[in-house]
């Protein structure tokens, strides 16, 4: 890619898409990535976490990270592995986060790759992890956290601040500053009446928006999430049946075991044992507990969603949840089934009706959390098919992303940008929020293609 000396943006990653977020800046001599996130869901998209980064990592002069989640972050041990040597920027509670999220990562796609050459799923006769987990902590020694509301200087007169974004803690908006002119990053946008999390600061105000939009074409309803979660167990509870739980081991798990906590200190379920099969759930709910300043959860009841589980840490003891008899609830990672031990005890008690398997969050197309929630009643896990007997429930109350009234709402509270760019959503989403913005705002707006560029001295 040959540099121009105009201001730009470059679309890597989460353009026509819900995953993969990568921005790419040009301002002068300096090159900023915006986060750096792994491609998740249908299989070709999966593929691009496997291709050569558009431009070499060696010439990217810093990366900021808006916050921990995979699709933000997680391709970063790659892209040091590729040759990237610039500072890696973000939050302090992102960095704690990573701290989990990155080395799992790194070591369940070693897993994978163990898993695929000893049963010979894989086309390669070697198959190698995209990065390992030794590579995920080197990445980690590239750490540099920053306060909400700091400037930060990126050489060049080019500022960054990272503010509120709600959705998680740590999540940031950030807001980069050069020349006169401001670009404002979204970030993910956190869901107005969150259990866990304050509502993101208000847009104030940019030259160029880049917004998320995960929920563009929905509008999350009007349920409250315990009145929604009760029933659903009692009747499961009923006949015996165990609950499982996918879910993202951080934000998700920790406001579940917080609605389910009250729940059950309210008397309107009864005592059920409730499993957390997730060492990263475990380490992320403690690291709430030093972080009561993003949230607006009470000590109290941090301690009572901190004790509510069984922590189940060894594989022995996962595979031993196998052989148990329900009522019982298991909270486990992945949240959309792409991978962990819930796949282990999806095998095991998806084939029984008396079981129900609870979807808490948005289930990015191409992925087995998808084809449960579109009704698929069969799953392939460990090169065979799956029979799904068991009730699947998608909540509708449990999202940790700003819907489309509520993105609206935060954009319209700032200056017109002279371009918004919607991203980080699947095409319908991302269009319909487009339309509206447009239509609804008067504002203009578009949804770029993958691997586009554009002049931030005259978006178009």
């Amino acid at each position: 890619m040959t540099r121009s000396n105009r201001p730009s943006l470059r679309f890597l990653g989460a353009a026509g898409t819900v995953t993969g977020s990568r921005y790419l800046l040009e301002i002068g001599r300096r090159r900023i990535l915006v986060d750096c996130g792994l491609f998740q869901g249908f299989k070709q998209l999966r593929a691009r976490n496997r291709k050569p980064f558009p431009v070499r990592p060696s010439t990217i002069d810093t990366v900021l990270l808006t916050h921990a989640h995979l699709d933000h972050s997680g391709y970063l041990p790659a892209l040091i592995r590729a040759g990237y040597r610039g500072r890696v920027i973000c939050t302090s509670a992102t960095a704690e986060l990573c701290g989990l999220i990155l080395p799992d990562s790194g070591h369940i796609q070693e897993e994978e790759a163990r898993y695929a050459a000893r049963r010979g799923f894989s086309k390669h006769k070697n198959p190698k992890p995209l990065y390992t987990l030794k590579d995920a902590e080197a990445a980690l020694d590239r750490f540099e956290t920053v306060d909400f509301g700091q400037r930060v200087d990126l050489g060049d007169d080019i500022t960054a601040t990272f503010i509120p974004a709600g959705h998680l803690l740590g999540a940031a908006q950030i807001r980069i500053e050069f020349g006169g002119k401001v670009i404002h990053f979204s970030g993910d946008l956190g869901h107005d009446p969150d259990p866990l999390m304050r509502p993101p600061k208000p847009f104030a105000g940019a030259d160029v928006l880049v917004c998320e939009s995960t929920y563009g074409n929905r509008v999350h309803p009007g349920i409250d999430p315990e009145a929604e979660l009760a029933p659903v167990l009692k009747r499961v509870f009923a006949r015996g049946g165990t609950v499982l739980i996918p879910s993202f081991a951080v934000g998700r798990a920790q406001g579940l075991m917080l609605h389910i906590s009250r729940l059950i200190e309210r008397g309107e379920i009864p005592y059920v044992p409730v499993f957390l099969n997730s060492p990263m759930s475990v380490d992320a709910t403690e690291i709430y507990h030093r972080h009561h300043d993003e949230h607006h959860v009470s000590r109290e009841e941090c301690v009572a969603m901190f004790q509510l589980a069984k922590r189940v840490n060894t594989v022995a003891q996962s595979k031993e949840l196998n052989t148990r008899a329900g009522p019982m609830i298991i909270i486990s990672a992945s949240g959309m089934l792409t991978g962990g031990r819930i796949l282990h005890h999806l095998a095991s008690f998806g084939g029984d009706r008396r079981n129900a398997i609870l979807l808490s969050g948005f289930q990015a197309g191409g992925t087995r959390g998808a084809a449960l929630a579109e009704g698929a009643r069969k799953l392939r896990m460990f090169g065979r098919d799956f029979p799904i007997e068991a009730e699947v429930v998608q909540l509708q109350s449990f999202s940790g992303h700003a819907d489309a009234e509520e993105i609206l709402r935060w954009m319209s509270a700032g200056p017109v940008p002279r371009m918004t760019y919607v991203t980080h959503g699947e095409p319908s989403a991302s269009d319909t929020l487009r339309f509206r913005i447009d239509h609804e705002l008067g504002r203009p707006a578009r949804a770029p293609e993958h691997l586009e560029t554009v002049y931030l001295d005259r978006p178009r």
